[in-house]
């Protein structure tokens, strides 16, 4: 994984479904999102490490192929296991 350069923290308004109304994207040095950290308040689930990698081009939109997402600590950092979320695509079409 690259380095993460950027982080963005947003408040969603309350009017906006979501997993926490709190959020926080950090992006690489090629502005594509490589982590995504949020508590996972629609499920009274706890805080959450979401990566993404395996960038790939379709159409002419980037897309992570690789996605996984694992607990949070209390430092911020992610715990190995369990891993909460595994998804990797492969055939990717846009209508």
């Amino acid at each position: 994984m690259g380095t993460l350069v950027r982080g963005l923290r947003v408040e969603f308004p309350d009017d906006i479904t979501t997993h926490s109304k709190v959020q926080t994207f950090y992006f690489d040095a090629d502005g594509l999102i490589r982590r995504h950290d949020y508590d996972a308040e629609v499920v009274a689930g706890g805080p959450a490490a979401h990566y993404s990698s395996e960038h790939r081009e379709v159409d002419g939109i980037v897309v992570p192929t690789k996605r996984r997402v694992y607990p949070a600590g209390e430092d911020g950092k992610p715990v190995p296991e369990p891993l909460l979320v595994s998804i990797d695509l492969s055939e990717i079409k846009f209508a």
